[in-house]
C-alpha cells in the first residue's frame, strides 16, 4: 500500500460545472485559444470526476508554463490527412494533446459509422492525459475504443538499464448499460509517473518494483525514484506492450520516438512530439448493440460470480462510482493544487469556485 503523510484540509467541494469554468477562464487568461482551453477543461475534470486527478488540474501549471514558452500552439491549426476509406493522420501542429486527442478519435467514430472500423493517428502533439477519456468516447457512442499514446523515455527495457520509452499508457473501453462502461485504462510502466511525483510531493514510500534509482539500485524513495528510471509492469510482458504502444503511437504515425518525445517537466527546449493512435470499432457491424449490451451482461455475471462470495469487478467500476460519488458530493481538490490553480488565477482576476 502506497505511504503518504497526513494531507491538509479540503477546500471544500466544487462541482465538475463549476471547476470546468474556472480551468476554462485560467487557460484562456493565459493566452490557449477557446477551443482548446475547453478541451483541457473537459479532460481535466472528466479525470478529477473519475478518481484519476494525478491526469487531471495538477497538469495545469506545467502545461500553461509551456504555452507560455512557445511550447504548446495556441491556436491549433492541426492538418488532418484522410489516407483511406477508414484512416487518417492528423499533424497536430504542436497543440494540446487534450484537444488533438478529442479531435482524432471523433473522426475515427465518424469514419467507424460507415466502416465498421477507424483508426486515427496523431503526430506532433503533447501530453494526452487521461487516455480512458478518449476510449470511453467510443464506449458512450456504442462503439469499442482503443487509445494509445508514447510517452518521453522514463521506462527500462526489460533487463536494461537506461531509459528508453516512456509510460506509455493505453487504454480500452466498451459499451454496457448505464454509461457503466468497461473501461481499462493503464501504463505499460510499473506504475505512472505522475504517482512517483505524487508522492514525492506528499512525501511517502513507493512499493517495491516500481523504480530504481540513477545507480539501478530498487529504491522506494520517490525523489530517487524521479532521478533513476521506471520498471515496466510485469517484466518482459510490461515492456512488450509498451513497444507495441511505441509501434503505434510514435513509429506509424510519424511523431517522435523514444527519445524524440520531449520531457513535459524537464523540458522546456522544444516541444514534445508525443504521438497517439485511437481506434474506433463500431458495434453495429457485428451485431445490434442491444444483442452485444446483453452479452456484455452475461460476462459481467460470469466476472463477479467467480469470487465466491468475495467482490470481484469489471474494470472500470471503480471509476464510475467515483464519478458518481463526486457528482453527487463535489470534487474535493488537494488542497496543494488548489492553492496552484488560486495563484494561476488571481494576477487575472478569476475567482475560485470555492472562494
Amino acid at each position: 500500500m502506497v505511504e503518504t503523510r497526513q494531507e491538509r484540509q479540503s477546500v471544500g467541494a466544487v462541482s465538475a460545472e463549476g471547476l470546468r469554468a474556472f480551468v476554462r477562464d485560467i487557460a484562456l487568461a493565459h493566452g490557449v485559444d477557446a477551443e482548446q482551453a475547453e478541451a483541457v477543461a473537459r479532460v481535466m475534470v472528466w479525470a478529477e470526476m473519475v478518481g484519476r486527478p494525478n491526469q487531471g488540474v495538477e497538469r495545469l501549471k506545467v502545461l500553461l508554463e509551456r504555452v507560455g514558452q512557445g511550447l504548446i500552439s495556441c491556436p491549433c491549426r492541426f492538418r488532418l490527412n484522410s489516407t483511406s476509406a477508414a484512416t487518417a493522420v492528423i499533424d497536430g501542429a504542436g497543440g494540446f494533446g487534450h484537444f488533438l486527442g478529442e479531435v482524432a478519435m471523433r473522426h475515427a467514430m465518424e469514419l467507424a459509422d460507415a466502416s465498421g472500423v477507424a483508426a486515427v493517428g496523431v503526430r506532433d502533439s503533447n501530453f494526452l492525459a487521461a487516455a480512458g477519456y478518449y476510449a470511453n468516447l467510443a464506449a458512450e457512442r456504442g462503439m469499442i475504443g482503443f487509445a494509445f499514446s508514447n510517452s518521453f523515455p522514463k521506462v527500462v527495457a526489460h533487463g536494461g538499464r537506461q531509459p528508453v520509452l516512456g509510460t506509455n499508457p493505453l487504454a480500452f473501453a466498451a459499451p454496457m448499460r448505464q454509461g457503466r462502461n468497461l473501461l481499462v485504462d493503464m501504463s505499460s510502466s510499473a506504475a505512472a509517473a505522475s504517482s512517483v511525483r505524487e508522492l514525492a510531493r506528499k512525501g511517502g514510500q513507493l512499493p517495491e518494483g516500481w523504480s530504481v534509482d540513477m545507480t539501478g539500485a530498487p529504491t522506494r524513495d520517490p525523489a530517487e525514484a524521479l532521478k533513476g528510471v521506471m520498471l515496466p509492469m510485469a517484466g518482459a510482458k510490461g515492456f512488450s506492450l509498451s513497444l507495441m504502444v511505441e509501434v503505434l503511437a510514435g513509429v506509424l504515425t510519424g511523431a517522435g520516438v523514444s527519445h524524440g518525445v520531449g520531457s513535459m517537466y524537464r523540458d522546456f527546449t522544444r516541444a514534445g512530439d508525443n504521438g497517439h493512435f485511437f481506434i474506433a470499432l463500431n458495434v453495429l457491424a457485428f451485431m445490434p448493440l442491444e444483442s452485444f449490451l446483453a452479452r456484455m451482461d452475461e460476462l459481467a455475471e460470469a466476472v463477479s460470480a467467480s469470487g465466491a462470495g468475495q467482490e470481484v469487478r469489471l474494470p472500470g467500476a471503480a471509476r464510475w462510482q467515483a464519478f458518481e460519488e463526486n457528482a453527487a458530493r463535489g470534487i474535493e481538490l488537494d488542497p496543494d493544487i488548489a492553492d496552484e490553480l488560486v495563484a494561476l488565477a488571481g494576477p487575472h482576476g478569476i475567482r475560485a469556485p470555492w472562494a
